[in-house]
């Protein structure tokens, strides 16, 4: 029985990869989607005024509450803001990077400057975040000051190599006779980016804004550091499990980002760039 189940297993590859992934994929989805069940249920619940126990009946308020305070419009909509604005910043200076490691470097400089990108992420991040607010008090080397600007800054050198890492791997993927043929038509450098560069790339690009844009979206940390006064998603959410005692409405309110990032992946795959990833 064992030899024919060892024959039947090698003679059958798909069966055998399904029998190494079985285990890990259903603890996967297990610890993953029912986190996501366990916060959708609790959303819908509420909290005691006095007691602050939970009361487990089935309500909209917490999201009512949502749809008509301004100053939760007001929360989501700076997230998304911030969010933009570091997955913008880190495509303008990890472009440029990662064409330099793919294209102009040798292949033994490419080793170490991937590697070079790879260093900051040895660090804590609690440790970048508080270097970054020791740069930005009015004491500091910068002296910009804590507020939204500050937390864009320092997101985006946080999460700088997750944007820089798969625009590399695209274009390392890229041919250079393709660009060579370019230059022989009688492109120029900004037409060849544009026309050649720039699509085959494209996949590449949206990998990192997801990596990007997902986590300064859910980011409360680095706002809680160099933030001063402002407020995005995730700090609602950490304040209401926290100081106001409200899992309910910090479930309702963690559900935003989870249904803006699948808004925005719905409309990544429409552009078709996640099948050539």
């Amino acid at each position: 029985m064992r030899r024919r189940l060892a024959t039947f297993l090698h003679r059958h590859a798909g069966v055998r990869l399904s029998l190494l992934l079985s285990a890990p994929m259903a603890w996967l989805g297990l610890a993953y989607l029912g986190a996501l069940a366990a916060l959708l249920v609790t959303a819908f619940w509420s909290t005691d005024t006095f007691t602050g126990n939970l009361i487990r009946t089935f309500t909209w308020s917490n999201f009512q509450d949502l749809v008509t305070g301004e100053v939760y419009r007001t929360v989501a909509l700076r997230s998304l803001g911030v969010a933009a604005a570091v997955t913008l910043i880190d495509l303008v200076v990890a472009f440029p990077m990662a064409f330099a490691m793919a294209k102009l470097a040798s292949p033994r400089t490419q080793r170490w400057l991937v590697i070079a990108v790879l260093t900051p992420l040895w660090a804590s991040y609690l440790v970048k975040a508080y270097a970054w607010r020791v740069l930005l008090s009015s004491e500091g080397i910068l002296g910009w000051g804590y507020g939204l600007g500050a937390t864009i800054l320092t997101l985006s050198y946080l999460w700088l190599p997750y944007m820089i890492l798969p625009i590399y791997a695209g274009l390392e993927r890229l041919p250079n006779s393709l660009l060579d043929a370019a230059g022989d038509l009688g492109a120029r450098p900004w037409r060849t980016f544009r026309t050649v560069v720039w699509p085959l790339t494209f996949p590449a690009v949206v990998a990192g804004s997801i990596f990007t844009f997902s986590l300064s979206l859910g980011d409360y940390i680095t706002v809680k550091i160099v933030g001063g006064s402002s407020q995005l998603i995730g700090n609602v959410v950490y304040d209401n499990i926290g100081a106001a005692n409200n899992l309910p409405f910090a479930a309702a309110v963690a559900t935003v980002p989870v249904l803006i990032m699948l808004v925005y992946l719905s409309a990544v795959r429409r552009t078709g760039a996640l099948e050539n990833l």
